[in-house]
């Protein structure tokens, strides 16, 4: 189907497009809010905003290394501490299903020691744009290289 989200009343994806566009500049540096787009949409399996971000990502100077790397950001070299909260709560946001405990005190401590409020608030918001975006693309089968 053609994607739902340009389908309905032009300011529903004109919002959704704000809200994604409004996290910039309040704290997160790019390259982070890149990385974690990346991470959601791996764990979700959607190609099309794979493919979106890898393409974002690379015009933002991304290295290789780091982009083959962020789905074992753990232990790859190539990240800062502050993008590895980013990524670690990008992971329970979008994992949010499979623990009593979604996003523990701990990981929301390790966060909100390395962003202010402003850029935890920005996180959040990109983290659940991000989601919405991939349920969306997911469900409707919008595949990479269909754009």
């Amino acid at each position: 189907m053609t994607n739902p989200a340009y389908l309905l009343d032009p300011s529903g994806i004109k919002g959704i497009q704000a809200l994604a566009a409004s996290v910039h500049g309040q704290g997160v540096p790019d390259a982070t809010l890149e990385l974690v787009h990346l991470r959601v949409s791996q764990i979700n399996g959607c190609s099309w905003c794979l493919q979106y971000g890898m393409e974002n990502a690379k015009k933002a100077g991304e290295s290789d290394e780091r982009l083959i790397s962020i789905a074992g950001w753990r232990d790859a070299p190539y990240f800062t501490d502050d993008e590895r909260a980013a990524l670690l709560l990008a992971e329970h946001m979008t994992r949010i299903a499979d623990s009593l405990d979604p996003v523990p005190d701990a990981v929301w401590d390790e966060v909100a020691d390395r962003y202010d409020e402003k850029a935890l608030a920005a996180l959040v918001a990109w983290i659940a744009t991000t989601n919405l975006f991939n349920r969306i693309n997911v469900t409707t089968r919008q595949l990479a290289g269909t754009r």
